[in-house]
């Protein structure tokens, strides 16, 4: 399970005061759910994503993953709690100047060093989950874009983390593959019973595969249930921004 309570973030604005990013942000990600955050950009998104982690720190609230409290730990504990943490960035992240093979084994290595033939045996595992075996050698700069988000997500599983996180794990790509890389995504977190956050503006295919959806707007949690209560809901804003409307308080 994953727990966020009355997390607030704000920040300076260059010509002075500051700027809300979070606004008493209060949620529940069931353990085994595929939880997909939605809403408008700039909404604080990726900001909720990147607490859920550590890799910032909110100005009051609590983040739990599972029983540890990421908001209060050392960066020693957070060392070892983000060894049960996935994460897919935006952008793949990916090492130009590392191989396929290097680039998903990088976690392994990096949190376990377990041995090279367990590396080895692991990263093809994965590759063959994403259907690219074969691909070790291959560097990212020969990858097309549907193949580097197929990288990122063996990066991202390799380790067998019972919590994954995914930031916008199909922009960029045509309908056709990012559905592939939607049902992709929805059938290793079956196959694994992890606990999944995942951010996308995709909504059309990412509502094919969540159970539950939040939505945040202005650093706010405005709507927070299941995927079927979510294409209902009579929340203006919701109804808008998931039936795609033109017209409305967005």
């Amino acid at each position: 399970m994953i727990r966020v309570a009355g997390l607030t973030k704000s920040v300076h604005q260059p010509g002075g005061g500051r700027r809300s990013i979070l606004r008493d942000v209060t949620l529940t990600v069931p353990t085994g759910c595929l939880f997909g955050l939605i809403g408008p950009g700039a909404s604080g998104k990726s900001v909720l994503l990147k607490m859920m982690t550590g890799l910032m720190k909110p100005d009051a609230g609590i983040v739990e993953i599972g029983p540890d409290r990421v908001t209060e730990a050392s960066e020693l504990v957070l060392q070892e709690i983000r060894k049960r943490v996935g994460m897919l960035f935006q952008n793949n992240a990916l090492f130009d100047h590392l191989t396929v093979f290097d680039n998903i084994a990088f976690p392994l290595r990096r949190l376990y060093a377990p041995p090279e033939d367990e590396v080895r045996e692991r990263v093809a595992e994965r590759l063959s989950c994403v259907s690219l075996p074969g691909f070790e050698d291959r560097m990212p700069s020969g990858l097309s874009g549907g193949q580097k988000k197929r990288v990122g997500v063996a990066r991202a599983t390799v380790t067998r983390a019972p919590f994954v996180l995914y930031d916008e794990p199909a922009a960029g790509l045509d309908p056709v593959t990012s559905q592939k890389i939607f049902d992709l995504l929805r059938a290793e977190q079956r196959a694994n019973g992890a606990t999944v956050v995942m951010v996308s503006s995709d909504l059309d295919r990412l509502l094919t595969v969540t159970d539950r959806v939040g939505m945040m707007f202005k650093g706010q949690l405005i709507f927070d249930g299941t995927t079927a209560e979510a294409r209902e809901s009579t929340e203006p804003r919701v109804r808008q921004f998931v039936h795609g409307l033109t017209e409305g308080p967005l």
